[in-house]
């Protein structure tokens, strides 16, 4: 069994920004309306390859995503090598995105969480840019709208996204790394 996650903040007022390209990117990738309730998450179930996988969406906010991961984990004995959270990252640019295994949380408030839940932080991240603005507030910037081009550079990404998170289902993190790290 697989996870993937992908990391936002629930709420109209939230969508299309920074923050939420982890709900962007899962949304897409599941292309369904029927998105459950449970354990502070919304999640949808698929069979990829014959494997079941979870996609979840933690509706605890950013800052207490762990909250909502740790659940799933313990309740279907999740191994850390089968997780993928999927997250912005401010030091990458717009349309650049890495994938990420057993490093730091690099100041995110959503990757911190998940590593104090789990105790770990040996699992698997693509971290999609968004760039970095000084000049603005970093809170202010992530919970910020992307404006138009982005939103487009975004939309031409999404089936890379896809298969990148099949990659990771069916092959495991080194060979999607080999594969798409750039």
């Amino acid at each position: 069994m697989k996870l993937i996650v992908g990391l936002g903040n629930p709420g109209k007022e939230y969508e299309n920004t920074r923050h939420n390209i982890g709900f962007m990117v899962l949304d897409h990738f599941a292309n369904t309306e029927n998105w459950k309730n449970k354990w502070q998450a919304l999640y949808t179930e698929k069979i990829i390859n014959g494997e079941k996988v979870l996609l979840v969406k933690p509706t605890t906010y950013m800052n207490l995503s762990g909250n909502a991961l740790i659940e799933f984990v313990s309740f279907y004995k999740i191994n850390l090598e089968d997780i993928l959270v999927i997250h912005d990252d401010l030091d990458l640019a717009v349309g650049k995105y890495r994938l990420k295994i057993n490093s730091s949380s690099g100041g995110h408030n959503g990757i911190k969480s998940i590593i104090e839940r789990l105790g770990n932080k040996n699992f698997a991240r693509l971290k999609i840019g968004i760039s970095k603005d000084k000049s603005i507030d970093t809170k202010d910037y992530v919970l910020g709208k992307f404006n138009k081009e982005e939103l487009e550079t975004y939309k031409k990404l999404y089936s890379t996204f896809d298969d990148i998170i099949i990659s990771f289902i069916t092959k495991g993190i080194d060979k999607t790394m080999n594969d798409y790290n750039r």
